[in-house]
This record gives structure tokens, sequence and C-alpha cells, in this order.
């Protein structure tokens, strides 16, 4: 097969949650870059509508849906309104995340059971429903997003935010899981795990004041650079396209080679 057609997703249906901006921003602009229509999911509908122009002006089919991955009822409502439109789904990318910031000792457990509910069990119930459809049609292709933070701890000056790094080590033994249960159906799970990116979220660490923390940030980051859109783009279609038919259950670091370390 031509290397072009490898990558080639003309035609395909993505769902990318958290896709209104960040990471999950650049990873459907990529699959669109490629080919496949999008639909962007977040609880905010207003960044996934400003998402979808840019979207469609590459040429693809694209929907803002509005959804809160802690509400089930909303999940149903993704993935019924994407059959709706598209009547097919190729592609899910788990993107949408929480974290809270609090003191461990003082950290609430109802903001402990937020992120999980968000960042674990919404993952699930997306996943198990969308399998189901994948698995009629022959097959698909799911990315999960972890974190650096997956696969170690953090200590507290660095990151406080105790949740977090259990919430996203959950969601790569999940990837793990499903890809061995569902490779008999030709579906394939794998892992993108992220460093520091320079999104609108990270905006506030590029402020003149942030210099020191910025500094050490990079530091720590053997290519001494962030991570920027390109730099997640092409992992994201080829772990959606057929270039990527031999690997599932994976986990790939995404970080500068922090995780080299």
């Amino acid at each position: 097969m031509n290397i072009k057609d490898l990558f080639d997703l003309k035609g395909k249906v993505s769902i990318v949650t958290g896709g209104g901006r960040g990471i999950g921003k650049f990873m459907a602009t990529g699959l669109a870059e490629a080919g496949s229509n999008v639909v962007i999911a977040s609880r905010k509908l207003e960044n996934c509508e400003k998402e979808v122009q840019e979207l469609e002006k590459l040429g693809v089919k694209a929907l803002a849906v509005k959804c809160d991955m802690a509400k089930k009822d909303d999940i149903d409502n993704l993935v019924k309104t994407t059959i709706d439109k598209f009547g097919a789904i190729d592609i899910l990318v788990n993107n949408a995340g929480l974290t809270w910031g609090a003191p461990t000792l003082d950290f609430p457990l109802d903001k402990w059971e937020k992120i999980f509910d968000v960042n674990v069990k919404g993952v699930w119930i997306l996943s198990q429903q969308v399998a189901r459809i994948m698995k009629e049609k022959g097959g698909g292709k799911m990315i999960n997003v972890s974190s650096i933070y997956g696969s170690r701890g953090s200590n507290e000056e660095e990151h406080p935010a105790v949740a977090y790094n259990p919430s996203k080590a959950a969601v790569e033994s999940l990837t793990k899981t499903l890809a061995l249960k569902l490779a008999r159906y030709k579906i394939y799970v794998n892992c993108v795990a992220p460093g520091f990116f320079k999104t609108d979220m990270m905006a506030y660490i590029f402020k003149p004041e942030m210099k020191p923390i910025l500094d050490l940030t990079l530091a720590a980051i053997p290519l001494n650079m962030y991570g920027d859109e390109d730099e997640i783009k092409g992992l994201t279609v080829f772990l959606a396209s057929k270039a990527s038919n031999y690997i599932t259950g994976a986990i790939f670091p995404v970080d500068g080679g922090m995780s080299a370390k």
C-alpha cells in the first residue's frame, strides 16, 4: 500500500472529546487534515462550535456536541448524535480530562470523585458504547489520552493534584485491558501520554513573572522545548490510520524525552 494511502482518513468519522481547545483541538485538526469528518465534544459548546468552523475550512464535515463526560446521558447523546449525523464511528479519541489542585492532606473527596468520573468512568462508558458500534462495522481505532503523570508520582511543589496521577494510570491500564479484549473485533486501543504542551490552558506559565518556573520546567525536558500542535498531530493520525495496524495496547509518551530519564 502506498504510504499516502496508509495515512489517509478520507471518509472516516472521528469523535474527539475535549476537542474544543488544547491538545484535543490539535488532535482534531490533525484528523481533519488527514480527511476525517470530526465530531467535537466538550462541556463548553461555544469552544466546539468555533473549532467546527475552522475544521470545515479543510473540506471535511464537522459537528459540535455539548457533552459532560461525568454524565452518562450526555455520553449517550454524543453517540446517538454522531450516528444520526454520520452513520458510523471509525475513530474515538478519549481526550477530555479534569484535574484539581489542592494540598494532598486537604484534598476534598468530591473533587477526587469528580476527577475519576470524568477521567476514568466517562472514558469507559464512551469506549464501551463505541466499541459495540465498531464491532458491528468490523473494527475501529481508539486513542486514549493519559499524561506523563500516568506512570509516575509527583511531589507537592511540582504538582499538587493527588487524584490526577492515579486517574491517568487507570486510563493506561484500561487501554491495555481493552486492547486485549477488543483485538478479536479488530478494534485497536492505544494511548498517548503528553508532557508539557504550549496550549491556551498553559498560557499562565508564559507570563513574565512566571519565568523562573518556566526555566525550571524547560530544564527538566531533555529537548528543552514545549510540545505544540505539530508534535501531536502526526502521532494522532498514525494511531487512527492503517499505518498502525500492527499496534495495539501501547502507551506513547510525547514529552520531549522526560519519560526516558
